[in-house]
């Protein structure tokens, strides 16, 4: 691998690109690190610049002026776009995939016609873009039932409707009322799967592969998984319904066949594929897969990492093949989101936001949502705004060093999930 020390461009806004530009600042193969748009936590040790993820030709131009390196792209949208191809065409290495690739993420269409092609166990599905047959299909198959928007939604574009009386005013309020625009413009209608989630995060090059910790994240708002569904609220990493055995079995069934695929279809995937899988009682089946890190999954598999993450990432932007392993810490990682009241719906911004001044050990802050104002105060700036985040050799522990951070923090709309690894912890004390 090529050693010389690089200046890298960071792109994204969000508590993954921050826990992303932390590890660059710690690897050795980075000359200086740069962020776009970037959050209050990143202004406050790097350079960002104002450009927005989606503003591909921005960004590349961005890149030549700077002299960058290598460009590391957080967020799904500036992938699906394709900015990778652009930044290849400029000669700038950049890890993610290419757009052909990306549509495993930007359509759940295309993403289960793979499946199916491939044959990667997942839930039975059928698509549809107009309302009529749709609601023929709900007819005719059993409640729950799973709809999503076959484009991007932000996390927020799946419905698990309990009786088909919500399915089919979830499928009007797609199609008909365009509650997604045009990402809900196509739909995907699949059964409901029974069992755990899981995400198991996989680093690919050249055919090859690295899995990181499989992790859980909380994906509704409120307390004991209720209400809408949201970007996550809360991670952790690794969760022991894992073992080496389910493994082998999810990288034997799903993880290669996926890389197979991928080859057989004439893709060149390098990047990431993040894999949401459910545990069923005949086995894990994939739900879907996105072509990025996760958030908040990436805060806590990154602190784990005790191998040079960046190099990792920059072979895979070379095309080049993974190392055979990686190492793992064998501490346990959680974080905790904090959220401004009324996420995923509308909240407030600019709030000042005061954080303690000492930490306990091994825990951190992530920024989001925040910017710095003309004070150079923090002040919220999105939905999503703070990660707390902790490892110790115990899960517990972690979150009690979290939620004491937690109740520290100050400002004025501060909202937060107190079960975050409440599960798992259980699990543990069996």
């Amino acid at each position: 691998m090529d050693k010389k020390r690089l200046n890298i461009l960071v792109i994204g806004s969000g508590g993954r690109e921050h826990a992303i530009v932390n590890k660059c600042l710690e690897s050795p193969l980075c000359k200086n690190v740069i962020a776009a748009p970037g959050n209050g936590g990143m202004e406050e040790i790097i350079e960002c610049f104002p450009i927005p993820a989606d503003s591909v030709e921005e960004l590349v131009k961005l890149a030549k002026d700077e002299k960058v390196d290598f460009v590391i792209v957080g967020p799904e949208i500036p992938l699906c776009l394709g900015i990778i191809d652009a930044l290849s065409s400029v000669n700038i290495p950049a890890y993610g995939p290419k757009k052909d690739g990306a549509q495993l993420e930007s359509s759940k269409t295309f993403c289960k016609d793979f499946f199916e092609r491939h044959k990667i166990p997942t839930a039975k599905y059928q698509s549809f873009n107009s309302l009529e047959p749709a609601l023929e299909y709900i007819d005719h198959n059993t409640a729950p039932i799973v709809i999503k928007a076959s484009g991007l939604a932000a996390g927020k574009g799946v419905i698990i409707a309990e009786n088909k009386e919500d399915a089919k005013s979830a499928v009007h309020s797609m199609l008909i009322d365009e509650t997604f625009g045009d990402s809900g413009s196509n739909i995907v209608i699949e059964e409901y799967l029974e069992g755990e989630e899981v995400s198991i995060h996989v680093i690919v090059s050249d055919g090859s592969y690295l899995c990181l910790s499989p992790s859980q994240d909380h994906k509704r708002v409120g307390k004991n998984d209720k209400g809408p569904n949201t970007g996550g609220m809360g991670a952790y990493a690794p969760t022991i319904i894992i073992n080496d055995s389910l493994q082998k079995e999810i990288e034997l069934s799903i993880i290669i066949p996926t890389i197979e695929g991928l080859e057989k279809d004439g893709i060149n995937y390098n990047g990431t594929l993040y894999a949401g899988l459910m545990l069923t009682k005949s086995g894990p089946k994939i739900l879907e897969y996105n072509v990025r890190f996760g958030d908040p999954e990436t805060q806590v598999l990154l602190p784990l990492i005790e191998d040079d993450f960046i190099a990792l990432l920059y072979a895979s932007a070379l095309n080049q093949r993974l190392p055979v392993s990686i190492k793992i810490s064998d501490e346990k990682c959680m974080t905790v989101v904090i959220a401004s009241q009324g996420y995923p719906m509308a909240y407030p911004k600019g709030e000042p936001i005061y954080l303690p001044k000492t930490l306990p050990d091994k825990t951190s802050i992530i920024h989001a949502g925040t910017k710095l104002d003309s004070n150079n105060t923090i002040i919220s700036n999105g939905g999503r705004v703070l990660n707390i985040i902790s490892r110790d050799s115990d899960i517990s522990k972690a979150a009690r060093k979290i939620y004491s951070v937690c109740n520290q923090i100050q400002y004025k709309s501060k909202y937060y999930r107190e079960d975050i690894a409440q599960k798992e912890i259980k699990r543990l004390e069996k």
